[in-house]
């Protein structure tokens, strides 16, 4: 537990991560921040939620009428998606595009698999309805709407017990108003059920990437729905007035109301926490090249960040079913922050495969049952028996002393389902469970480095999350990295992040305009002006009336002819002529800086518009903000003893310093082998590495150097 916090100020903040298995609370005062780690209710997460938001309020000797602000994030639906738990959804779309589901890109993403297979759609092909109509690309209606035909498809779907319907019309972009209608007449014969349209859920091009989108919203809104209202309830019984906002896939926050009509939004809302954590101590250090590492309970999350800021994009894939393979997911579009997702997390289930090989993952054992070391029946061995085994972990000190580990249940699981199939004795098998899923990391890393033209050894790896900082040091390695950052309360680090998070709100369209003299300026400063109505609204609605809001807008572009496009910053203005050969030389510049060449022949279309209107970051929790002074290094730390630890460059287990993170004061120094053990996490220095503790209390691992060099 951490020391009560002291603090004479009028407020706090609270933020709420749930993981598959943790649900990580953390609580912010003036003076510092109170943290606690409880295991997710998978049943009924709110459950979880209010038993960790009881203990950290209890820690830090507060009381609910003190919460000012309540920033929820959750994995909530990305778990719907991937376990196909959501609401049983109907699709009715425009006659002869039954089967666009299915089809997809209508390419392979694995050319030479002949086992390779997408997953299935969410929406069955009995659930999926045809009417006549058409609408043009420019929203001209050319075959009305059949009415007739959407109220027997109504009709239908009652039968069938349809608990949402996802509605996507051909050009609907353009113009939805045929999907307004449709929707009006099925909430006639459907007056339960959730209705998503996809004009309002993805109002842009492309019919594949929309209908997806669109189809995910409704399969997870009954599901997201209903958990933010009872969380909402039990906050409101339990004396919380302040409002609940919500963590965005974007790195942004959004109201409720705005989280439950698009939940696709909140699907990457954990993981961006974590991002907008590791370019918050990438700006405060001056950090120019970040690769973050989350490591949590499921999975493992990776995201590059260049100058103090993550990548972001407005598409990305979910529940990737074959070998974490690009193309092998659900489509998505929506605002996020890039990053590659795996499944190797502390939970992660460990096995030999056919082949004699250990495996590991995807399966999690979550938290319940859990790891076997747990005690709760869970019977096969993951990463953190594996860590538990190998001397990383201390067996009274996990997730803060609330969950007391079992060494001799992981030292059996492992035997039965890794060692003895593969003849492996003691340590082994438990070595080779981590070696394996640090590779998978490795690997990970280096494919996600590359694909954007990168070389992950040139970056600082930033490392949080409960399991992250026990691998960093050796996954930092495997990539050629030298230095490892642990920030305070790393492992609860994506709720930190959550803290620093503005309230944001995007929105896009699609218009097709080309970038010469007799472009339609007039057209796009409209569409551009109702845009910003839209955003600077739905900002405001989580950040009140008065708040000052700052803007974005981008633009997607592409050479005339071509099938993928670049986005382009635009001035927070209405566009005149002479800003068209400034917004061509944007596009061409960053379309040579990607491929080496440009067309100056060929003319410049313009796709899609995008527009964010935001508030400024909220101030950085006190712990993160570094002293105006440094730290007077080689301060000697006191160990708290011994631990018998697997050392790689040993090729066995050896003797190794033990310490207690909350003993380590600013400048402290430690060589390797040593294991630095906290409430939340515990960071592993091999030999070959040094650690110090920065101003900021921060652990910086660095290869190849003496501490007190």
């Amino acid at each position: 537990m951490n020391p009560r916090i002291e603090d004479g100020g009028s407020g706090c903040r609270l933020a709420v991560d749930i993981g598959g298995t943790f649900t990580d609370v953390v609580l912010e005062t003036g003076r510092g921040l109170a943290t606690v780690k409880v295991p997710t209710t998978a049943n009924a997460p709110e459950r979880g939620v209010m038993e960790g938001v009881a203990q950290a309020l209890a820690e830090a000797g507060r009381s609910a009428d003190e919460v000012r602000l309540l920033i929820h994030g959750t994995t909530l639906a990305t778990n719907a998606l991937i376990e196909r738990k959501g609401a049983r959804t109907a699709f009715l779309t425009t006659e002869g595009f039954r089967d666009l589901l299915e089809m997809g890109f209508e390419k392979r993403f694995a050319h030479y698999d002949l086992t390779a297979r997408r997953p299935a759609p969410l929406v069955p092909r009995p659930l999926r309805f045809t009417v006549r109509e058409r609408k043009s690309a420019a929203g001209r209606t050319l075959v009305p709407l059949d009415e007739a035909a959407v109220r027997r498809a109504g009709a239908a779907m009652r039968g069938a017990s349809v608990e949402a319907v996802a509605i996507g019309f051909l050009h609907a972009y353009a113009d939805a108003g045929h999907e307004r209608t449709a929707a009006a007449r099925l909430a006639e014969e459907l007056p339960d059920a959730t209705i998503c349209l996809s004009g309002e859920v993805c109002p842009e091009m492309r019919e594949y990437e929309r209908f997806s989108t669109t189809c995910a919203n409704a399969y997870v809104r009954p599901r997201m729905a209903g958990y933010l209202g009872r969380l909402r309830r039990l906050l409101d019984e339990a004396g919380f007035p302040c409002p609940l906002l919500l963590m965005t896939s974007g790195g942004g926050l959004a109201t409720l109301d705005q989280a439950m009509r698009f939940p696709v939004r909140l699907i990457e809302s954990g993981p961006a926490g974590g991002a907008l954590l590791a370019a918050d101590l990438a700006r405060a250090r001056g950090l120019r090249r970040v690769l973050s590492c989350d490591m949590g309970g499921t999975t493992a999350k990776i995201c590059l960040i260049e100058d103090g800021a993550p990548d972001r994009g407005r598409t990305f894939e979910v529940a990737r079913a074959h070998r974490d393979l690009k193309g092998s997911g659900l489509p998505v579009r929506a605002p996020v922050i890039e990053m590659v997702e795996i499944g190797a997390g502390g939970g992660s289930i460990a096995r030999a495969d056919a082949l004699g090989r250990i495996a590991v993952g995807p399966e999690s054992a979550g938290s319940e049952p859990g790891p076997a070391a747990y005690g709760r029946g869970g019977a096969q061995p993951t990463v953190t028996d594996a860590n538990l085994v190998l001397g990383r972990l201390d067996p009274d000190r996990f997730a803060g002393g609330r969950i007391p580990l079992d060494r001799g249940a992981a030292a059996a699981a492992l035997a039965r389902e890794v060692g003895g199939p593969l003849g492996l004795d003691g340590f082994w098998a438990a070595a080779g469970v981590v070696e394996m899923v640090e590779e998978n990391m490795a690997n990970a890393a280096r494919v996600h480095a590359v694909e954007r033209g990168r070389e992950a050894a040139e970056h600082t790896m930033i490392a949080f999350g409960g399991a992250a900082p026990l691998h960093a040091a050796r996954l930092a390695e495997k990539l050629g990295m030298s230095t490892v950052i642990v920030p305070p309360g790393a492992g609860v680090g994506s709720a930190i992040g959550f803290l620093r998070a503005p309230v944001s709100f995007q929105t896009a369209r699609s218009h097709r305009a080309v970038l010469e003299e007799g472009a339609d300026l007039e057209r796009i400063n409209a569409l551009l002006a109702e845009m910003a109505a839209e955003a600077h609204t739905a900002a405001r609605a989580g950040a009140g009336e008065a708040a000052a809001l700052t803007e974005e807008r981008e633009v997607e572009a592409r050479y005339l002819g071509q099938g993928h496009e670049l986005a382009v910053p635009l001035p927070c203005r209405p566009l005149e002529r002479s800003d068209l050969a400034a917004l061509r030389g944007a596009f061409e510049a960053r379309y040579r800086r990607i491929y080496g060449l440009t067309m100056p022949e060929v003319d410049v279309e313009c796709v899609s518009w995008t527009l964010t209107a935001a508030t400024e970051p909220a101030p950085a929790p006190v712990s993160l903000l570094p002293p105006p002074v440094e730290a007077d290094a080689g301060a000697a730390p006191t160990e708290a003893g011994t631990v018998r630890v697997y050392e790689p460059s040993a090729g066995g287990p050896i003797e190794a310093a033990l310490f207690h993170r909350p003993g380590l004061v600013p400048g402290a120094a430690l060589d390797g082998p040593a294991v630095i053990a906290e409430d939340e996490t515990s960071t592993v220095v091999p030999a070959g590495f040094s650690a110090t503790v920065d101003a900021g209390g921060a652990l910086v691992l660095t290869r190849g150097r003496g501490a007190g060099t």
